[in-house]
């Protein structure tokens, strides 16, 4: 093979197996995903929280690591339930400094309430591949209502690692007052927006 055509035939091998990874077989129809007990995959599992910062900007930051389980039924939201739980000192923002006074006593006290979990009581279908997700929010050692909107991405093989994986995202707004975060309230808002992003693994 000469000198030019060898180059172009490893790049057209490296294309394709980027294109064969980038094909991950994903349902987008909610009713054909498959039922059953799923794990939280923590890896690819994001609860992203903005707060209006002084009245100018918005500041972001988010926690990972998350565990716990979601039960499915694609055919009756009443027999669905989740039971998610993040590890406070997971929070990470784009200031190392921040990201140590949110764990400490002034916010989130991540030492003495070291877990936030949300488990839902109730999860309604709003539209296609939408749903709303009623349920219990405990945050800084207080439990409140608290309420998601979800939306159903994808379901299928992980080409990866072959297991079968379900994807949702949820939007929602608390106020951090109601769970005696109230550090520079309202110079920093009391509604705290939050961002899910969770992908979920199918027990064996």
């Amino acid at each position: 093979m000469s000198n030019y055509l060898m180059p172009v035939a490893i790049l057209a091998a490296s294309v394709s197996v980027v294109a064969a990874h980038a094909k991950t077989p994903s349902a987008s129809d909610p009713a054909a995903a498959q039922g059953g007990v799923y794990a939280v995959e923590p890896y690819h599992t994001q609860v992203g929280f903005s707060v209006l910062h002084l009245g100018f900007s918005r500041y972001r930051g988010v926690f990972s690591n998350a565990s716990g389980e979601l039960k499915l039924d694609p055919k009756g939201l009443g027999a669905t339930s989740l039971d998610v739980s993040v590890p406070v000192s997971s929070v990470q923002t784009t200031s190392a400094k921040l990201d140590g006074e949110l764990k400490s006593d002034q916010w989130l006290d991540a030492g003495k309430f070291p877990t936030m979990r949300f488990h839902s009581t109730r999860i309604t279908r709003t539209g296609p591949s939408t749903a709303t997700v009623e349920g219990e929010l405990t945050l800084h050692g207080v439990t409140r209502p608290a309420v998601l909107k979800a939306q159903f991405v994808g379901a299928g093989v992980n080409p990866l690692d072959k297991t079968y994986t379900a994807g949702f995202s949820a939007s929602g707004v608390i106020k951090r007052s109601e769970f005696g975060v109230t550090t520079y309230v309202p110079m920093i808002s009391d509604d705290v927006e939050l961002t899910i992003n969770a992908a979920f693994h199918k027990a064996p």
